[in-house]
């Protein structure tokens, strides 16, 4: 290859040349005897980076934070490295991202360090703007869930704490708030849920968080001085923010709330665990309408809940429940009379699970209405089933069990008729039992559902009467054919004459009221005998028989077929 012809060499650019020609801020350093010096630098930098009086001719003394992080890049003994620089400037914080790499030796044999930097102060003011938007609640202002962690672990780190100091979750959950979007509209919720939110800030202390982390909950984080009652003060004056009335379209709505506490056993707790377990302790308060503190267990509760509700949609799904049969008797003749269908689940890794267990969480999720779906075609097929294998219909009928909550979100009436429809059972053979809360709840839909199902002829049963909180009008002008006295009453009645007065006044209510009495608990000879004394239609217990599997009700019905006296 031939050397260039001397003539025709290009011309040499100096250092301050190619500086000024660099788009970025840009410098040449070089450090010695523990000086960090500027021997070269472009105008944008000479404006923006910080340098003291020149020493001598040779360059600038360096200082400031961005010299610190290249002094720390010298000792690394790495080729190259990137920093992010923050600092306060005239309009507010500005961010650099600087660059520093090794240069090939001065002159004079020292090392030298090219360092530049680019403005991103607006790329990270809209990091800044996206990542508030991201962490706040758009209708309150409030943090959300994971801005109320982030300024959990702001408040923890950054602030001066005792070593006995401690903090506290409280989880609010607004009743009635879906009734208020139900009636009203969403725009009516929303203001609401802003309202509520500035009563909330009002009466918190300076310090406290406040954060709107679902729908219609809401939680503080508290720091406790005084431990418990600390947080019992805050959650009366969460109380007290909505003892006044609220004011939506002309309507003045009164508010109440569910509060669950918890507290930290100390400053290194994981805030996350805390909140859980606050949150556990907010659903038992929806259910006991007192302030609740969380005690050790829920948490565990809570997820063997959440357990459930995932295997119990499964089982839903895939065909993991049966049904079970309890017989009814009719006391004076010994015939049986019909089954009341009984949800069962045996899980393979759970085992079996309890009714009361899985049916609350139903209730709670949202699974009740195609559990009880399933429950109701379920039984009406087996009826049909047993039909065919009889040969003609069987005179037995079958109870099926309604929940307060299904009959409130599902249309229950239609899915009676499918039922019937579908098994082609008369109606007269199937009876609802209903409970007394779903009556109190809500009267007049429950008026609407009961004669719904009366015009398909079916029969209207109380389930568990004497522990709600019926009346007689009500007893009067709803269409029920059928009281069912609770076991609670029945189970201990030859012992307890309170309970034995109490039967017999069921009994004598029922009869001026032309209704019929099923008794429920009815596990020896003895009760089923005083009980037929007493003049009860209808009894059912472990006396008679345990609940059973669709082919053994069936051969215990067969059985008794020809009756038997109690």
């Amino acid at each position: 290859m031939r050397a260039h012809d001397a003539s025709r060499a290009e011309p040499i650019i100096d250092t301050a040349q190619w500086l000024a020609a660099l788009g970025q801020y840009a410098a040449i350093l070089t450090y010695a005897d523990d000086l960090l010096m500027v021997v070269g630098a472009n105008e944008a930098f000479a404006k923006t980076f910080p340098t003291a009086t020149p020493r001598d001719d040779e360059g600038q003394k360096a200082f400031g934070e961005w010299a610190k992080k290249i002094q720390h890049f010298i000792a690394s003994k790495r080729d190259r490295d990137s920093f992010e620089l923050r600092r306060e400037g005239p309009l507010g914080p500005e961010h650099f991202l600087c660059m520093i790499g090794r240069l090939p030796n001065g002159s004079d044999g020292g090392q030298q360090y090219l360092f530049t930097a680019v403005d991103c102060t607006r790329e990270r003011s809209v990091e800044k703007s996206l990542r508030r938007e991201l962490l706040s609640d758009g209708l309150t202002a409030l943090p959300n869930r994971a801005g109320f962690g982030e300024e959990i672990d702001d408040r923890i780190c950054h602030s001066t704490w005792p070593e006995t100091a401690q903090f506290g979750i409280i989880a609010i959950d607004l009743s009635r708030f879906s009734r208020v979007n139900e009636s009203l509209g969403p725009m009516a919720g929303d203001e609401l849920l802003i309202t509520v939110a500035k009563r909330f800030k009002s009466c918190l202390r300076q310090g406290d968080v406040l954060a709107r982390i679902g729908g219609n909950d809401f939680a503080v984080f508290a720091r406790l001085n005084n431990g418990l009652s600390d947080a019992l003060q805050i959650a009366q004056r969460i109380n007290d923010a909505l003892s006044a009335p609220i004011r939506l379209s002309g309507l003045h709505i009164r508010v109440d709330c569910a509060i669950g506490c918890a507290l930290s056993a100390n400053i290194g707790e994981d805030p996350d665990d805390v909140i859980r377990k606050a949150q556990a302790a907010v659903k038992i308060a929806k259910r006991s309408g007192k302030v609740e503190i969380y005690r050790n267990g829920v948490l565990k509760e809570a997820q063997r809940r959440f357990t459930l509700e995932s295997k119990l949609r499964d089982a839903l799904a895939q065909g993991g429940l049966t049904l079970a049969f309890q017989p009814l008797i009719h006391l004076q003749t010994g015939e049986i009379t019909g089954f009341e269908a009984l949800a069962r689940w045996h899980d393979p890794e759970l085992g079996h699970v309890s009714p009361a267990e899985f049916i609350a969480v139903a209730e709670e999720s949202g699974l009740i209405a195609p559990l009880g779906r399933w429950a109701t075609y379920e039984a009406t097929q087996t009826l049909s089933r047993w039909d065919a294998k009889f040969g003609e219909p069987l005179p037995v009928g079958m109870n099926v069990n309604l929940s307060p909550i299904q009959m409130a979100r599902d249309d229950v009436a239609s899915m009676f008729e499918e039922a019937l429809h579908y098994s082609g059972i008369a109606g007269n053979r199937l009876t609802a039992e209903i409970t007394e809360s779903a009556i109190v709840a809500d009267p007049g839909k429950a008026r609407k559902l009961l004669v719904a199902l009366k015009d398909l002829r079916m029969h209207i049963a109380m389930d568990d009467f004497g522990t709600g909180y019926s009346n007689l009008a009500s007893l009067h002008s709803l269409p029920i054919d059928i009281l069912k006295i609770d076991r609670s009453f029945v189970f201990s009645m030859l012992e307890d004459r309170d309970k034995a007065v109490i039967v017999r006044t069921i009994l004598s209510l029922a009869e001026s009221l032309n209704l019929r009495v099923t008794a429920e608990g009815i596990e020896t000879q003895e009760l089923a005998l005083e009980l037929q004394r007493m003049g009860c239609w209808q009894g059912q217990g472990y006396y008679f028989a345990r609940p059973m599997s669709e082919a053994d009700a069936f051969d215990y019905w067969r059985a008794r077929w020809n009756f038997e006296t109690v």
